[in-house]
Order: C-alpha cells, then structure tokens, then sequence
C-alpha cells in the first residue's frame, strides 16, 4: 500500500517508552462513505504504515498455551472514526499545516488507491499538488491530549 507518511522526530523527550505509549494516542479517520473494501482497504494501508513509523506501536510476539507462536498486535487501541469526504481533505490538509514534532500523520489518498505499485505512486504523487489529492482515510498519532482534542467531536465509523 502507498501512502504520504509525514514523521516529525520527538525531539528532547526523557520518558520511558511505557509512559510515553499511555499519553500517546492513535485514531484513523475514514471516509464512511466508502464501499466496505475500500475502507478496509484503507485501515490496512494506515495500520501497516503507522507500525512502521512508529517504533514500540507492536508488540512483540508471543506463545499461547498449546505453544503456538502469534505475531505481536498493536499496543495501543486504535479507534477508527467517520467523516465526509470533503471534510477529510479539509482537515488534513490543515494538519499538514501543524509542525507539531510529536505528531504523527500518514494519510492514504485516491492516487495511492488506484496505483499498482510503489514505483507508480511515487512518480504520480510526485506529479499532484495539494488540490489533486482526495483522501480516503488518514492517520493521527500524538499525544492522548492533542488528539482528543483534534479528533473528540468526530463520531464512530459504524
């Protein structure tokens, strides 16, 4: 999956990793407008992004009674909410805006959606400016306190 990942590093930190993961907070937001395997499509692609930008975000595998190994999972819950599209881009694009270095944003856009490999998105996205790019979905990760209050009013995608 190819997706726009905007890291900003956490500059100055001191705290523990367990700490820092209980003040972080995680939330995908998708357009509910979307057929079931696009939005599917779409939490995947952040899922797998998010994990890779986020050091510590899974866990480590672990060993089940009948001794069967299983892959680590997400640390942290990860609530995944509904806009509309319009409202997608509008807040995105107004998050890209923030130069918050302990925000996380990674969005999944419709030329991202459409491309067949990596090497295709990256010469296309390359090629689109801000108003070419309708969002499916995007990613927000930061502290719990920043992202409730960005995301707190917006409801469950249902």
């Amino acid at each position: 999956p190819s997706v726009n990942i905007v890291q900003y590093p956490a500059a100055g930190l001191r705290y523990t990793e367990s700490f820092r993961r209980r003040n972080m907070k995680c939330v995908m937001i998708i357009d509910h407008n979307l057929p079931v395997g696009l939005i599917a499509n779409t939490s995947a692609a952040l899922g797998i992004s998010i994990a890779s930008a986020v050091t510590g975000l899974s866990g480590k595998p672990v060993r089940d009674a009948d001794g069967r190994d299983h892959a680590g999972v997400t640390r942290v819950p990860i609530p995944v909410l509904a806009l509309e599209k319009g409202e997608l881009k509008t807040m995105y694009d107004e998050l890209m805006q923030t130069e918050d270095e302990e925000m996380r944003l990674i969005g999944f856009n419709d030329v991202a959606q459409k491309c067949a490999d990596y090497s295709e998105y990256t010469l296309k996205i390359a090629a689109a400016g801000k108003e070419d790019l309708n969002y499916l979905g995007f990613c927000v990760y930061g502290s719990r306190e920043k992202v409730n209050k960005l995301t707190g009013s917006i409801r469950m995608l249902r």
